[in-house]
């Protein structure tokens, strides 16, 4: 893939990078979204609905505090939405589709995104179906030089779909049980806390599922720097780092905290007691009481790994995010 014909400095304005560098976001807002009435919409869908499609500068929406119940798409038309709340705590999107009600996974995401060069900052999303529905996902990007800083992704099975296209995660929250970080995008998650917690009886808890199904992608879940602790006791509760949901399934885990509720085994298989031989996992430099590889799987597909092959999944390297995240105004480690 090659993305270089849209870097997003070549396309933004200079006046649109000081904005974004401002601490007063909120206040040069284009549009406002209260549920008090105190903005100019009432509905996050709506504000939408009146985006500029194509629009090569950055059109920011603030949504006060409160809870959204709806289902928001970003369209494909509409470029450089930035979208900032009062905190991931206090703005929060609300919805429950899923897979046992008759919603196909990949709609039923409570917040979707497919216009590339889209920015959430300090915002929540939630998928209140509940482990017993299956997948139900709480946000779904599609959309190349995405971008979510201080954002909350809750739910169980499925929670973050980094469907495809470059992607970018800093100082996240993300919750779930069963393959709750998952698809088949190029993904940087940095500085964030992955809190796996109690999924359905019988099941383990998977935190990725990579979804690689050719060896010329240039796609993968890189975890940097990241807290991995559970939210609540799963103390009778398997955890795993992930499972080769396709082929090539590629997942990296660098030089984060794991707690001791990850499994000695370490990862899972799909099915049977293996892996393919041509997925690529591996752990870097983690640390905390989950991170020992000692006991972990035998897979030929599970790699130690260089510094310098671990630096191909930075942010500089595998989303080549300094030509596009350098002027949002988001923190971002290039490097290792």
């Amino acid at each position: 893939m090659n993305y270089e014909d849209q870097e997003m400095p070549k396309w933004l304005h200079p006046e649109d990078r000081k904005l974004l560098q401002s601490s007063d976001l909120k206040k040069k807002a284009d549009v406002v979204v209260a549920k008090d009435g105190s903005g100019k919409y009432k509905r996050i869908s709506d504000a939408l609905k009146n985006v500029p499609e194509k629009s090569k500068k950055r059109y920011v929406i603030y949504v006060k505090k409160g809870i959204y119940f709806e289902n928001v798409r970003v369209e494909k038309k509409q470029w450089n939405v930035m979208m900032i709340g009062d905190g991931m705590k206090a703005t929060i999107v609300s919805a429950s589709l899923n897979v046992v009600d008759g919603t196909p996974t990949f709609s039923t995401a409570t917040f979707a995104v497919f216009g590339k060069g889209f920015i959430a900052r300090d915002m929540g999303f939630r998928n209140t179906a509940g482990a017993i529905k299956h997948q139900a996902v709480a946000l779904m990007s599609n959309a190349d030089m995405s971008a979510f800083y201080r954002c909350s992704m809750d739910a169980f099975q499925d929670t973050l779909y980094a469907h495809a296209n470059r992607q970018f995660y800093r100082e996240c929250d993300i919750y779930g049980t069963v393959d709750f970080i998952f698809g088949n995008s190029a993904v940087v998650i940095q500085n964030s806390n992955i809190r796996p917690r109690k999924p359905m009886q019988g099941q383990q808890n998977t935190i990725t599922a990579q979804g690689k199904i050719d060896p010329n992608q240039n796609t993968g879940i890189s975890i940097q720097n990241c807290a991995v602790l559970p939210f609540g006791d799963l103390s009778s509760v398997k955890t795993f780092l992930g499972r080769p949901w396709k082929n090539y399934s590629t997942t990296v885990f660098m030089r984060s905290m794991m707690g001791s509720l990850i499994d000695p085994a370490g990862w899972l298989p799909w099915t049977g007691n293996t892996a393919p031989p041509t997925i690529f996992y591996s752990e870097f430099e983690n640390f905390g009481p989950g991170a020992s590889t000692k006991n972990r799987v035998k897979w030929k597909g599970l790699k130690t790994i260089t510094n310098k092959q671990a630096s191909k999944f930075t942010v500089k390297a595998f989303i080549q995010g300094e030509g596009w995240l350098a002027g949002t105004g988001i923190s971002y480690k290039p490097g290792l």
